[in-house]
């Protein structure tokens, strides 16, 4: 059957429509098999994954990094590669490098070194390599077969950069978060191919479900939090701080590892001149590290799986003297609890999220780089942004370079929801205002244009507050049961693969019961700005108050009036995107309370107007 026609058939023929657009690349994803107008993956669906065994020396004196990659990569697709390319991540401070942003020239450098790399014990000369900035190309002299595996073996170096600080690098002498370090086998997958697409600091990530076994060597008294499971903690902890971390795994209060006195004392650590410290990830698309001698440790865990009673190890690990960081555990608990109950409803999935002092705002499997707040509203809100990640884009392995929406946006919403449960009062406005002002300007693109093609405004609008609003409306006209159960649809559907836009469209669709393109179309698709007006306010002497509201822009958005009578008291009245649905321009609402109305007034927090003049109606003197 044509994909139009399996799109249109796949919903009651009572909300019959015309199918959502789409570019004919992807639309040959559903031809071929790999997806499928369900919203499940598709009968031919694939993708590959690998084992990686890490082992790097790293010396915070030096910032140098050296050590060896081995990786077992399984070619699940039905193609035979005749190349890998690689992401060489850390040469986004190569020099002559393409890069968004100001990079001082002195934190610039001659990138990763590959000394050596073979492919099934086939040494390649690296002068072979054809290394592109964050992109290796490396030619195999024979092809991996469809649906086999490759064994390749890299020794290799760099210099962590000191400065211009972009989610990586030193943080401050003895202190310094290690990401994107290790060259890794790019994505292949059955969009694109190969993922070409080079690194310049500006979109994230898109990287593969994969093992990581990493052995991380540094000097004594340096500690390391990382990725995935500590195994050897026993090896390189000193007794008294494993028992705290020990009890801390297993007790609902915060529990202090290493104090602030004790993090002077440096006796946290095995007393040899170098500890190798082993974490073991598994069903994760990165891994990252950090390492200090003189940071607060601070741990707490509660159960977030009823079921199981399964446990969450959250961490608050920071420089004594940033004194704003001294509830970041408490407001990392309060995320996962939050989000193991009350959105998205889902158990945490992961043994412990680690929330590191560094000098940014970026997060990473069971990791966060925050760096330090100027209040407490905003310690709160960049705290449970950053863990919200988790979900997505690492649950769902979103493709992030090309769709940020589809992970920003949800921690968007998950930062709106679960700030004020963790400060009541909260107001989180992030984004109304700018999307107000720039809606339907040459500043506003449709949210699905892709992530690489926009920066600054664009970049913003279409990441952060446009795709959280839209998840936000669907949320609100739902109700949170539905919309809970058509969430976790997609989730249960696409965690450990790679969704694309539609896979989440069409998830949504099965999961809720019902068919929501008109909402997808108008609000992810189509330009045009929210613009609601009070065009009326009838008062007949013998029936109920009503109240008329024109849509005056073309963006779908919810109905909120406040309704002041004469003798002070209020009303609130509420409408959900359902009332544009089949496209009406009016929405006409009763007031139930009888009394003489003195003023009205339309919009709420969530709801942006770019032209709110006539938001208010006031009764004649």
């Amino acid at each position: 059957m044509a994909l139009v026609a399996l799109l249109a058939f796949s919903y009651s023929a009572s909300l019959a429509q015309a199918p959502l657009p789409m570019p004919r690349n992807l639309r040959a994803t559903y031809d071929r098999g790999t997806r499928s107008p369900s919203g499940q993956p598709g009968p031919k669906y694939w993708q590959n994954t690998a084992d990686y065994t890490i082992k790097v020396n790293f010396d915070p004196a030096t910032r140098l990094l050296a050590g060896t990659v081995a990786i077992k990569y399984q070619n699940n697709s039905p193609d035979s590669l005749r190349q890998l390319w690689f992401k060489l991540y850390p040469n986004l401070y190569q020099k002559g490098a393409p890069r968004s942003g100001k990079f001082a020239p002195e934190d610039l450098s001659d990138g990763v070194k590959i000394e050596q790399l073979s492919v099934n014990g086939q040494a390649i000369d690296p002068g072979q390599l054809q290394i592109d900035n964050t992109n290796m190309l490396v030619p195999l002299r024979r092809a991996i077969g469809a649906r086999q595996a490759a064994q390749v073996t890299i020794t290799y170096s760099y210099t962590l950069n000191k400065g211009s600080h972009q989610r990586t690098g030193e943080v401050a002498p003895g202190a310094d978060f290690v990401a994107y370090f290790f060259p890794r086998v790019a994505v292949y997958d059955d969009v694109d191919g190969w993922n070409r697409i080079a690194y310049t600091g500006g979109p994230e990530f898109y990287n593969d479900f994969c093992h990581f076994a990493a052995d991380i060597t540094v000097p004594r008294n340096f500690l390391v939090w990382a990725t995935g499971d500590l195994t050897n903690a026993d090896k390189v902890l000193a007794k008294k701080y494993l028992a705290r971390l020990r009890a801390a795994e297993k007790k609902d209060g915060i529990t202090s590892i290493i104090d602030s006195a004790e993090a002077r004392l440096h006796d946290a650590t095995a007393p040899n001149a170098y500890n190798t410290w082993h974490f073991d990830a598994r069903d994760v698309t990165d891994f990252a590290f950090a390492t200090a001698d003189h940071y607060v440790w601070e741990a707490t865990s509660l159960v977030v799986d009823p079921a199981t009673k399964r446990r969450t190890r959250v961490d608050a690990v920071y420089n004594p003297s940033h004194d704003d960081f001294e509830e970041v555990a408490r407001f990392g608990r309060k995320t996962v609890e939050a989000m193991s109950y009350t959105f998205p409803q889902w158990p945490y999935p992961y043994s412990h999220e680690t929330v590191f002092d560094g000098l940014d705002q970026m997060e990473y499997p069971m990791m966060v780089n925050d760096s330090p707040t100027r209040t407490r509203e905003e310690g709160i809100t960049l705290t449970d942004h950053e863990i919200f990640h988790t979900m997505f884009p690492f649950y769902m392995g979103i493709n992030e370079t090309k769709y940020g929406w589809m992970d920003e946006g949800w921690a968007t919403i998950g930062e709106w929801i679960i700030s004020p449960l963790i400060q009541p009062g909260l107001i989180d406005d992030y984004g109304m205002a700018a999307y107000a002002r720039a809606a339907d300007t040459e500043d506003d693109l449709p949210i699905v244009t892709l992530t690489t093609q926009q920066t600054g405004a664009p970049f913003f609008l279409n990441s952060y507050p446009k795709p959280g609003l839209g998840y936000l409306y669907v949320k609100d006209m739902l109700g949170d049961e539905l919309f809970i159960k058509a969430l976790h649809t997609y989730i249960r559907t696409w965690h450990g693969k790679h969704p694309m836009p539609y896979d989440f469209f069409y998830s949504m669709n099965a999961g809720a019961g019902q068919n929501l393109d008109w909402f997808w179309q108008r609000w992810f698709f189509e330009g045009g700005y929210p613009d609601l007006a009070i065009t009326t306010v009838v008062r007949p002497a013998d029936k109920p108050a009503q109240i008329t509201v024109t849509a005056k822009g073309s963006k779908p958005v919810p109905v909120d009036l406040t309704v002041t009578f004469d003798n002070g008291d209020t009303e609130q009245i509420h409408r959900s995107i359902a009332v544009w649905k089949e496209g009406a321009k009016t929405v006409t609402v009763p007031v139930r309370n009888g009394r003489t109305i003195k003023k009205v007034t339309l919009g709420s927090l969530y709801v942006p107007d770019s032209y709110p003049a006539d938001n208010v109606w006031l009764a004649a003197e």
